[in-house]
């Protein structure tokens, strides 16, 4: 993988953790954590739990020259570490995962997390990411995909692959339903996530503004666009406090608000939302990506993306009707625990490598020879 932050991060944490202890030695290759304390400590908890080590390799977002000195150091590794499968989690980490040439033969599994997945064909960068997913279809052995609605995207804009696939969603541990106490003065709504255009947070401020009633927004995260939404914050009116608290675990930001709201353009099958609903803490999202999978029943309360009227309306309606968006919450959180399980996450990942290695133990399996003995007496 490239980045080790957001919910790509956690999921490879949870099925490392998981695979070590089913007794599968797992190492991990990722770029540089950002320059922030939160991620540092992660990616060390994460090296000690990896049983053939945790390898950085400084990797840039967008293709590029670097990508080449990036496939001969992963190829390296391949050899020298020896594994059974090398697994490719988001865009960068799929192309590598795939394209590095090693002597030692592995069997190349791809995740996209969203990542190409999130562009139009129409588009200049979108057709060439796509085109590259399409070539690269003939050095996969199998897809995994984190939703429904991950798998057929794929299909749509890159093609139907040609081995095997399987959805695993991403899943929480039984700790992550444990509820979770607000704090004194707690707000209205929190955002947590990256600070990117797509998460939508530029819609969630306007959609803010658009109220009539003071209201109080807690913003949890870092990101590129940071700057970009603090500007737009300034300009809403006094009776609104919009508070930016950068990054911070999920849980611990919980208990800031009283409302999660998330408000993204594009996503795959995010975390934040999992672990807001085990939480019990009511939770108001847009119908993308793997979001209908989550909310199942619930599902006719997600509010199209970009729309911040509609965005608006609703958390009038939460604010109006307590009662009722809690008891959703309390429905939503029985869903999840029913449905998303680390364990059967890991499992389910384990069992799709055991597939994917015994076909090809068996097409290498030399054919049976044949004795044709005749007998004397003819």
């Amino acid at each position: 993988m490239r980045s080790p932050v957001g919910g790509l991060f956690r999921h490879v944490q949870d099925l490392v953790a998981g695979q070590q202890a089913d007794g599968i030695a797992a190492g991990v290759v990722c770029g540089e954590a950002p320059d922030n304390g939160a991620s540092a400590a992660r990616l060390a908890a994460l090296a000690a739990r990896c049983g053939l080590g945790l390898h950085v390799v400084p990797m840039r977002r967008l293709p590029g020259f670097g990508d080449i000195s990036n496939m001969r150091e992963i190829g390296a590794l391949i050899d020298r570490l020896r594994p059974d499968v090398v697994h490719g989690h988001g865009a960068k980490g799929g192309l590598l995962a795939r394209l590095a040439p090693a002597r030692h033969e592995a069997i190349r599994v791809y995740t996209p997390h969203g990542g190409t997945l999130h562009y139009s064909g129409l588009t200049p960068h979108g057709l060439a990411f796509l085109a590259a997913e399409r070539l690269m279809r003939g050095w996969t052995d199998g897809f995994i995909f984190e939703s429904e609605f991950s798998r057929s995207a794929f299909i749509a804009k890159v093609g139907q692959p040609r081995v095997p696939t399987a959805v695993i969603h991403n899943g929480l541990a039984a700790d992550e339903f444990l509820p979770v106490g607000h704090a004194d003065a707690a707000a209205d709504f929190l955002f947590i996530g990256e600070l990117r255009m797509l998460k939508g947070v530029s819609t969630l401020i306007e959609a803010v503004r658009l109220l009539k009633r003071p209201v109080r927004l807690r913003i949890v995260g870092e990101g590129a666009d940071r700057a970009h939404f603090e500007e737009l914050a300034r300009q809403v009116p006094p009776n609104l406090r919009v508070e930016f608290l950068g990054a911070m675990p999920a849980r611990a930001a919980f208990r800031l608000a009283r409302i999660v709201v998330m408000p993204s353009w594009n996503e795959s099958l995010p975390y934040v939302a999992l672990e807001a609903a085990a939480a019990g803490i009511p939770l108001i999202a847009t119908r993308v990506g793997g979001l209908p999978e989550i909310f199942g029943g619930e599902a006719h309360r997600l509010i199209a993306p970009g729309d911040a009227a509609a965005l608006s309306r609703a958390l009038a309606a939460a604010l109006a009707e307590p009662g009722e968006i809690a008891a959703s919450a309390i429905r939503l959180q029985a869903r999840v625990a029913q449905m998303f399980s680390v364990m059967e996450m890991v499992a389910a990942v384990n069992g799709f490598y055991a597939r994917i290695l015994d076909g090809r133990k068996l097409r290498q399996a030399p054919a049976p020879s044949v004795a044709v003995l005749e007998g004397a007496g003819r």
